[in-house]
């Protein structure tokens, strides 16, 4: 079950016209996504996300998981958009901010960053 963010969250940021999915598909994307993350932080955000949740960082993680998961589930079916440039630019926005994120993260103090 998705622990860093809500499906609800993914699908707004996926947008009106993105494909009916079930909530575990939903879900599977957002767990992916914390996979991610867990390995790029080295530390389990998972199973240690009551201490984080409460701080600003954990929206930082929140919003990466759900951006993830929006691109998972454009790409999973672009039909309903308006067009496939619509759909691509939707996607564009999701992995531009995904990467100024990962950038955050990625710098050598990160675990002092996020307080473990």
């Amino acid at each position: 079950m998705a622990t860093l963010a809500l499906s609800a969250g993914a699908v707004i940021k996926a947008g009106a016209n993105v494909a009916a999915q079930t909530q575990a598909t939903w879900n599977s994307y957002i767990e992916q996504a914390e996979a991610y993350l867990c390995g790029l932080v080295k530390y389990d955000l998972v199973g240690n996300w009551a201490t984080l949740s409460g701080g600003a960082v954990a929206k930082l993680f929140t919003e990466y998981c759900e951006r993830s998961a929006a691109v998972e589930g454009i790409s999973y079916d672009m039909s309903g958009y308006t067009s496939r440039v619509e759909a691509e630019d939707m996607l564009n926005v999701h992995i531009f901010r995904m990467g100024e994120i990962k950038k955050v993260l990625d710098e050598a103090g990160v675990q002092d960053f996020i307080g473990v």
